[in-house]
């Protein structure tokens, strides 16, 4: 058994009011994000890949472009910009779910980071 990770960067701002992080948190302002997707499997004899990267690739760039310089708190299918609903949003739009383990969203300049395991039964 397999795990790949691969990763990707995107800026964008947003606002988080109604939190006890204090006023500077509730007015708009931006962060430096790196979202990782893992996935786990056994490599296809045919190709000794456990998924063709250049699918992951496009997937993951779709995604990347939705939240690259943007305004978090537009996107309505995200809900609340924080990083859980993050980590959920990516994992949501990755196809090959069964290979699926884990997206992790990380906000290195404050020490932060969430990582969703996918949908529980």
């Amino acid at each position: 058994m397999w795990e790949l990770t691969k990763s990707f960067r995107f800026e964008a701002a947003h606002a988080l009011p109604g939190t006890t992080l204090g006023d500077a948190s509730q007015e708009i302002h931006g962060h430096s994000f790196r979202a990782e997707v893992t996935i786990r499997g056994t490599p296809d004899p045919a190709t000794g890949m456990v998924l063709d990267l250049g699918l992951l690739d496009r997937q993951m760039a779709e995604v990347q472009k939705m939240l690259d310089h943007k305004y978090l708190n537009n996107i309505a299918a995200l809900g609340a910009p924080t990083l859980e609903n993050l980590s959920r949003f990516i994992w949501e739009r990755v196809a090959h779910a069964d290979q699926l383990v884990r997206v992790g969203v990380f906000r290195d300049s404050c020490n932060e980071s969430c990582t969703y395991f996918g949908p529980q039964a």
